[in-house]
């Protein structure tokens, strides 16, 4: 091969180069080769290019040329370039070899792509050395798809394709098998890895605490000893107990593993042999699904159970994360803390009590199998059959798991549940509906919702002490016991005046019957607003030692005294409830004598500071969460009477502010509250305490101490008696029936309402005895009650039971406020202050006769009184007028 081909110098290596034309200069040569020829002299009809059909290649479809005749010219037009000869050979070149001066165009007319740049050979290689290699470009076997150009056409068939030989037909069969598995690959493989994936990162899986927060679980009420369950709430979903990872036994697990999913310790969250068996079952009508303990857990966390390929695919994607995330103790601990087993018991725990009153924990192989395999089935958890049958696969699947020996199979006996809600007395305790929804409002102000007690399982610490709780249940029995009046009611609270814990809560009968003769549920009575009667004067007498007065302060204590704006005389309930004209505070209220307090507020204390006392003291009103009214638009407040109306359970409350030396204790009926873990939300640390009366500790218990000194001598005179070693102090009130049109004569002695409030240093209690509104009671001799008839002799009855054997206490002694009454001996009466007051009411009240009851005081004797004829009650304020013979405040 010559090197006539080669790229000038300064070119582009190998480049194709054209043809050189008659008188252009043949340029350089190469090192080597021999000098090219000089172009022949132009002319008019110039020398044309030699023939080019002497064995060279013609262009494709180009007719093959005659020879030309020696020495004979191109018939071409002088002075006109000649085309290169065909073939491209330079004259006299050999017929075969390559075209000299340019390169070939390649068949079919097409030129070639350009070849790679080569770098410029040195002096020293190749062709100057003698180590050329010889390199031509047709020679590239990238050209031979051009030879398949120039075949002559295939055979077509009758619809116009070529007829493919075997070969081709095999090639081609090859190629679509092989573009239908790639295809394949990419659906069933490709995009579903990449789509899991995805899934993967977007699904959130549920955490142990977000799941235990859904789950709801028994309010567990325990008694102020802190270990005495009071009783249990079940929520409506079903009893649970939620354990903790460590907390259920191997046995347990493996047989539920047995069960649900045997290589639960093994599988990545989903099984893929489980999956496939699954589909074949439901192709041939089998039964048994794919999910694994993990897919189950995921379903129930999430309570999503719709039959969606979306939801079964999320849930394979959160079972394989939640793998990842938390090891297998983890997992099947929260699937049996929620799994449903029958029974109402939802969790393991609930379940080992239900059928066995046992602890998980205690479970034997045999229970234990029993209760794995009702998880398939908890609706048939009381059909013997069922039972049966599943226990003995699953005792079977144990062994061949090697979780069970083959001897201890043998041994094994179906165990025998208990019968259906025979433990259901023993949660329940002695919690009863009423005290149950109290305590869950006190817990729902303070931001702990019924909701958030399941969610928790909360566990409740009652400062309910069972001791106090028999006693008071005891005494209103007693109380109660052989009285005929139908109409009759009675409720009991008391107080620790320590901590204003709630000690006992008797409300009234548990269930009643309605109009129909049905039972329904009883009242809570201890939490119903009444008339307090002349048990409200301590609050009077405690606006007026705040602003100054004392026990010693005369006020004139005649019956029938007259007051600016008031229409009618206010009375005391008979003679010997009267003091005459010079009568102290003390004694006032010890006989309660009505004209001496309501002399008190309408002149000097006014209607807001009795309302003012008695809030310090605790009464709750409707606006701050209680259920007392009291109303100072009028003066009917300073015995009790009128729209204003207080609870058993704020009475005793109150009382226990002076019982505790003038601190006041918020009431309540929680101590502790803690979740289910025994996490503690809050403790008595956080109820609130305070001085009561004043701001300064000290004044507040002086207050409290002389409000104690005038209520002691209330007790006997009301034929009561404190326990034995204990000092006590009280105060009864009654309120009269207002007869309605149609009354016989008789129903004008008869009252409606009565009290009994008193308390020890340790335990202040409040007795109601009356009837569901304005209704007129009496007693078991057919006589009108009163506050020392049946509420009085209750409350001592309570104390005595309750205190019996308790230290003996005493109450703390304080220096009198104002004048000492033990320094009193005569002082005149004083007219402006009594019965020409200075002051007159702003407003005269409407005669509403339930707004205006007459009040009296306590009577020691049934004989005592004044008899005459009963008058009706004063407009604006005339409590105590009218009081028929033998009446009380």
């Amino acid at each position: 091969m010559t090197d006539d081909n080669r790229s000038w110098p300064n070119q582009e290596p190998d480049a194709p180069r054209r043809g050189q034309w008659p008188g252009e200069d043949a340029g350089p040569a190469w090192p080597g080769e021999s000098p090219r020829r000089a172009t022949p002299p132009r002319g008019n009809a110039g020398p044309s290019w030699p023939a080019g059909d002497e064995g060279g290649r013609q262009w494709p479809g180009e007719q093959p040329r005659r020879p030309q005749a020696p020495g004979g010219q191109s018939g071409a037009a002088g002075g006109r370039r000649q085309p290169p000869p065909s073939g491209g050979r330079r004259p006299g070149q050999p017929p075969g070899s390559p075209p000299q001066g340019f390169r070939q165009p390649p068949p079919g007319g097409r030129r070639p792509e350009p070849e790679p740049e080569r770098e410029p050979d040195l002096i020293t290689h190749h062709a100057h050395n003698g180590t050329e290699d010889g390199y031509e470009p047709y020679d590239d076997d990238r050209f031979d798809e051009f030879a398949d150009d120039v075949e002559p056409q295939q055979e077509l068939d009758e619809k116009g394709r070529k007829v493919l030989t075997p070969a081709q037909r095999k090639k081609r069969r090859w190629k679509i098998i092989r573009r239908v598995a790639y295809a394949c690959v990419g659906v069933f493989f490709v995009v579903p890895a990449i789509a899991f994936v995805i899934t993967y990162f977007m699904v959130d899986v549920p955490t142990a605490e977000s799941v235990a927060a859904l789950q709801s679980q028994p309010i567990t009420y325990y008694y102020a000893d802190g270990k005495t369950v009071m009783g249990k709430e079940v929520p409506k979903s079903g009893n649970r107990q939620l354990l903790k990872p460590g907390e259920i036994p191997d046995v347990v697990k493996h047989a539920v593993y047995s069960a649900e999913d045997a290589t639960f310790e093994t599988n990545s969250g989903f099984d893929v042999t489980g999956i496939l068996r699954a589909v074949f079952n439901q192709a041939t009508g089998g039964q048994g699904g794919g999910s694994t303990i993990s897919q189950q857990y995921i379903k129930k966390a999430t309570e999503n159970d719709a039959p969606t390929l979306t939801r079964k695919w999320t849930e394979l994607a959160k079972s394989f994360k939640m793998n990842n995330q938390q090891s297998k103790e983890e997992i099947i601990t929260g699937y049996l803390n929620i799994v449903y087993f029958g029974r109402g018991a939802n969790g393991i725990q609930a379940a080992a009590k239900s059928y066995f009153n046992k602890d998980a924990k205690d479970l034997s192989a045999s229970e234990a199998a029993l209760l794995a395999g009702l998880i398939q089935g908890p609706s048939k958890s009381e059909n013997q059959d069922y039972a049966q049958r599943r226990w003995t696969y699953v005792m079977d699947q144990m062994v061949a798991n090697k979780w069970l020996r083959a001897d201890e199979r043998t041994a094994a006996q179906f165990p025998t549940p208990i019968p259906k809600n025979a433990n259901k007395e023993q949660d329940s305790g002695k919690m009863t509906y009423q005290l149950q929804q109290r305590i869950k409002e006190e817990l729902g102000a303070k931001g702990y919702d019924e909701t958030k007690l399941f969610a928790t399982g909360a566990k409740i610490y009652t400062t309910i002490d069972p001791a106090a709780q028999d006693a008071a249940d005891q005494a209103v029995q007693q109380g109660m016991k052989g009285q005929t009046d139908e109409k009759l009611l009675a409720a009991l609270v008391a107080v620790d005046p320590k901590t204003g814990g709630i000690l006992a809560y008797n409300y009234g009968p548990e269930t009643v019957k309605d109009k129909d003769g049905q039972d329904a549920i009883g009242q809570d009575r201890a939490n119903q607003a009444r008339n307090p009667g002349s048990s409200m004067k301590p609050f009077d007498l405690t606006g007026f030692l705040k602003m100054g007065g004392g026990l010693g302060d005369i006020f004139d204590g005649s019956d029938n005294r007259k007051f600016p704006g008031v229409a009618k005389p206010v009375r005391n309930a008979g003679d010997n409830e009267s003091c005459g004209p010079q009568c102290t505070v003390a004694r006032a209220m010890e006989i309660s004598a009505n004209t001496v307090f309501y002399d008190m507020v309408f002149n000097k204390v006014k209607p807001k500071g009795v309302v003012t006392a008695a809030k310090q003291a605790g009464v709750r009103t409707t606006d701050e969460g209680g259920t007392a009214t009291l109303f100072d638009g009028d003066n009917n407040i300073s015995l009790g009477g009128g729209k204003t109306q207080v609870a058993p359970r704020d009475m005793a409350s109150a009382y226990a502010s002076f019982a505790s030396g003038g601190v006041y204790h918020e009431q309540h009926f929680v101590s502790k509250l803690t979740n289910g873990q025994d996490e503690v939300e809050f403790d008595e640390n956080n109820i609130k305490s305070n001085p009561a009366f004043d701001n300064d500790a000290a004044k507040s218990q002086q207050i409290a101490g002389n409000v104690t000194e005038a209520l002691k001598p209330v007790i006997g005179h009301s034929s009561l008696k404190c326990p034995t070693g204990h000092e006590c102090a009280g105060k009864t009130g009654t309120q009269q029936y207002s007869p309605k049109e149609g009354d016989p004569a008789s129903y004008n002695n008869l009252n409606a309402q009565t009290w009994m409030v008193g308390y020890t240093p340790s335990v202040s209690a409040a007795v109601w005895v009356g009837g569901d509104g304005n209704q007129p009671l009496h007693d078991a001799k057919g006589k009108p009650i009163f506050g020392s008839t049946i509420a009085g002799p209750t409350w001592a009855n309570f104390l005595n039971l309750y205190l019996k054997g308790k230290p003996a206490e005493k109450f703390d002694k304080v220096e009198p406020l104002g004048k000492d009454v033990n320094e009193v001996t005569t002082t005149p009466p004083k007219p402006s202050e009594t019965a020409t007051p200075t002051e007159t009411p702003t407003s005269t009240p409407s005669p509403t006769p339930t707004e205006t009851p007459t009040e009296t005081e306590t009577s020691t004797s049934r004989t005592r009184g004044r008899p005459g004829p009963t008058t009706p009650s004063l407009p604006g304020g005339g409590d105590g007028l009218g009081r028929p013979p033998g009446s009380e405040g």
